[in-house]
């Protein structure tokens, strides 16, 4: 299963762990990474010394098929340049491809991505200089302003550019993987498998939810939109959340534990519920992208790559062999 993707970020599985800050946590990049995957960790809104803490723990777990992923409306030069220089990837999201960026990150030492919904963005990434980009469906769940399916995009992209596609949204089976594979993507990032993942930094109840959710279960909203910086922002999230929150009564649906104080969250925060979190966490942000109907079960991250790539491999070899 080597691909460009693969061969240029140093995994042995074209599979990698989406971003999601406070969720992919270092354990869960470490088991996805054992296993032969590629992980991505985010560091939205992090300061430079919690990004710091980010490193220490891929440093203490000997990562190296890593990378980290900053939004552009959340960017920071101090945490980006701290990043670039120890981390092997920077993926960028939610913003205009940025030569001055790229070119940042590559005299730090770092390979450069940027995740796009329209061609017309990859071409710019492309312009800009990044090495790998990451097409990014409507399937997908979390912060989600494309307008069109992952595969109509990937086909566009896959035609325009000449670097590594990493193809997402709505890819949580094997058969998905062997799919995009297939369709020519060089890789495939999942979000919404990984959330579930034993070692996910997801909130119990959050997990619960996606477990026991369907495909048709999620909807695309600009409701969980406070603390955005940049106004109304459209995501995916379960269908019940957006209920629940719609319901709730009062200001605030719980509290975070930051340190030894208690932070209390408003009602339709941009966050989802980490393990750190109390209150009403059904009517908190959760994300899931259409893919949550294969989400069946708590499982080791290591377990469901194993799972992905040997399902995705035996279908790419069945069709092999039919042609």
């Amino acid at each position: 299963m080597r691909t460009r993707f693969t061969e240029l970020v140093g995994c042995e599985a074209p599979i990698q762990v989406a971003p999601m800050a406070g969720i992919t946590t270092p354990e869960l990049a470490e088991a996805a990474v054992k296993a032969g995957a590629h992980a991505m960790i985010g560091a939205a809104g992090m300061t430079a010394s919690e990004v710091a803490g980010i490193l220490e723990g891929t440093d203490k777990k000997s990562l190296n098929a890593f990378g980290i992923n900053f939004l552009i409306p959340f960017l920071e030069p101090e945490p980006l340049e701290l990043a670039a220089s120890r981390a092997p990837l920077i993926d960028f999201y939610m913003g205009e491809p940025d030569k001055s960026l790229v070119e940042l990150v590559h005299a730090r030492g770092a390979l450069a991505a940027w995740q796009v919904c329209t061609c017309d963005e990859a071409l710019a990434a492309v312009e800009a200089g990044c090495d790998v980009i990451i097409a990014h469906g409507l399937e997908a769940g979390g912060r989600n302003p494309s307008q069109v399916g992952l595969f109509p995009l990937l086909a566009q992209v896959l035609d325009a550019v000449d670097v590594p596609v990493v193809a997402a949204g709505g890819i949580g089976t094997a058969r998905g993987v062997a799919a995009a594979l297939a369709a020519g993507a060089d890789g495939v990032r999942l979000g919404t498998r990984f959330v579930a993942a034993t070692e996910s930094g997801a909130h119990p109840r959050y997990v619960k939810a996606l477990i026991a959710a369907d495909t048709g279960d999620t909807v695309i909203t600009d409701a969980f939109s406070v603390m955005w910086p940049s106004g109304p922002l459209s995501h995916r999230v379960l269908r019940a959340a957006l209920e629940a929150a719609e319901a709730f009564e009062g200001e605030f649906v719980g509290e975070a534990v930051a340190g030894s104080e208690a932070v209390p969250l408003p009602r339709f925060l941009v966050s989802p519920p980490t393990k750190s979190v109390t209150g009403a966490i059904e009517a908190m942000a959760l994300y899931a992208g259409e893919s949550v109907g294969a989400v069946k079960s708590t499982q080791p991250a290591g377990d469901i790559v194993r799972e992905l790539m040997d399902g995705a491999e035996e279908l790419l070899c069945k069709a092999a062999a039919l042609s």
